[in-house]
């Protein structure tokens, strides 16, 4: 679709981004005007009157979103586009809070940025005045259980923020230890139901025979046991969220008498015959293939298209390795918040955690950072500290001490203690796991060696030039960011 050029205003403290955005939108056909203050915002939304503002929020004379909904209501067709180097979650949920059409966290790709002005002006040529009523009140501002600045958390807190406004049923997907009750906790803290109950229940926990019971709720009698008439976890958490956990464990009765419940609104008890009609936002999760389990007849299909309206996929842990540090720091503060010792983490200990693979995710490092700080000596803990809860037995081999039989024993150590650990559950992942502990060390130290040259690291390497771009993306290393990192060292 032909969009006709828009009036784009562009504001920024950082020169170059303005004029790389400027140029870029105005390739695509629009009247772009450029700015690096609130006061500069001010004057050209009032002598340029432009259809869309993309703008910063950390400008030198405030905060950007402080007078986003002022602007809004002195022009309710203006579409505003939010960019912002704070990446968290608080930021998404205050940017949509405050009534902006869409948010992008820096770096942003600029297709993705020109692709957001075109709907932008779509929706206001599309609408003469807004449809929604924008909140004048700060966002959350208290602390929020998701931590990570990473490209791909910035697509779920994207996501959990354009969610908060409805009651849509959410599935979250990931592997176990990513977060996934993190997530339903956040959007049922952050969103309209945040003062009704919050009830989480583990499918996999439950016996199969009690399932029904405990999600429904039983009559006085209706089994052996049943003494008096219990409410299920539907109405304990009416008004609420129910998130349901490790759906994919449900037996297939349980998911028929589920899938009733959700196209109904009502609940029957065991043993009862008078329906009771429960009002609950449903947040699913499971860490299971659903269309594999459809495919094998153990998962109901229209159930699985009745949880899956907004799916939310959670990367795991060696996807996110950026955010390894920023975790580890976080984990130590909350556990010395709970009575254990503070600790510190160095920045090679920091370094050495992002090339462990962290097959238990988020829930792995957390409990990893726990342990440290309480059998730690030292207040600050350090790589050789890793490497033993790891068992990340590689020596810390410098100049001669580097022998093939050093790294034969380090590598026999590790093989026998993950063997000793995982057993057959790691089947197909130990080649993988080995390799992401001693690839990246080899391309960090190579690259280190030419100062960032990657021409000559991959000749040094014996691989392509190609081959090597993707190793670094895969194992998330920046050249220039760790030859900045040992230049810090020296």
């Amino acid at each position: 679709m032909t969009i006709a050029p828009g009036r784009i205003l562009v504001i920024d403290d950082d020169q170059a981004i303005c004029l790389v955005v400027g140029e870029a939108l105005r390739r695509a056909g629009h009247i772009v005007k450029i700015g690096g203050t609130i006061a500069e915002r001010t004057q050209l939304l009032s002598s340029f009157d432009p259809e869309v503002l993309v703008t910063d929020i950390k400008l030198p004379d405030g905060d950007g979103l402080d007078d986003i909904v002022t602007i809004m209501e002195d022009d309710p067709r203006i579409r505003i586009i939010i960019l912002s180097a704070q990446n968290t979650l608080n930021t998404a949920v205050r940017a949509t809070e405050k009534g902006a059409f869409e948010y992008l966290p820096k770096p942003f790709d600029l297709n993705e940025l020109t692709r957001a002005v075109g709907d932008a002006l779509v929706s206001r040529r599309q609408t003469e005045h807004a449809t929604g009523d924008s909140q004048d009140e700060e966002g959350p501002t208290e602390d929020l259980p998701l931590v990570g600045r990473s490209a791909a958390m910035q697509e779920v807190y994207r996501t959990i923020a354009r969610v908060l406004a409805n009651e849509l049923t959410i599935l979250v997907l990931g592997e176990s230890g990513t977060g996934k009750e993190l997530v339903a906790q956040a959007i049922h803290r952050l969103g309209q139901r945040r003062d009704r109950p919050f009830v989480a229940v583990n499918m996999a926990a439950i016996p199969r025979e009690l399932i029904e019971a405990d999600l429904f709720g039983y009559e006085k009698g209706a089994f052996t046991g049943a003494l008096n008439r219990t409410a299920g976890k539907f109405e304990q958490a009416n008004g609420g969220t129910l998130f349901l956990d490790e759906i994919g464990d449900m037996p297939l009765e349980a998911q028929t008498r589920l899938l009733r419940v959700l196209q109904s609104g009502e609940v029957t008890t065991v043993g009862g015959s008078s329906p009771v009609k429960v009002d609950v936002r449903i947040i699913a999760a499971t860490n299971k293939d659903l269309p594999r389990l459809i495919a094998d007849n153990r998962f109901r299909e229209d159930l699985y298209y009745r949880l899956n309206v907004v799916p939310i996929s959670l990367p795991s842990l060696r996807e996110r390795r950026d955010d390894i540090p920023l975790l580890a720091r976080h984990f130590l503060e909350t556990a010395a918040q709970d009575g254990l010792p503070r600790k510190a983490l160095d920045s090679e200990a920091a370094q050495l955690l992002t090339l462990y693979n962290w097959p238990g995710n988020v829930r792995e490092l957390q409990n990893v950072m726990q342990r440290m700080s309480v059998l730690s000596r030292e207040d600050v803990i350090s790589a050789d500290m890793v490497r033993q809860n790891l068992g990340l037995l590689m020596p810390n081999v410098e100049g001669d001490s580097a022998t093939l039989g050093g790294i034969d024993v380090a590598v026999r150590e590790w093989a026998r203690r993950r063997l000793a650990i995982s057993g057959t559950a790691g089947e197909g992942v130990l080649h993988d796991d080995l390799l992401a502990i001693v690839e990246p060390v080899l391309l960090r130290e190579t690259l280190l060696a030419v100062e960032g040259n990657q021409i000559r690291a991959a000749s040094l390497l014996g691989i392509n030039r190609n081959t090597l771009r993707k190793k670094l993306n895969d194992y998330a290393l920046d050249p220039t960011r760790l030859r900045q990192m040992e230049i810090s060292n020296i």
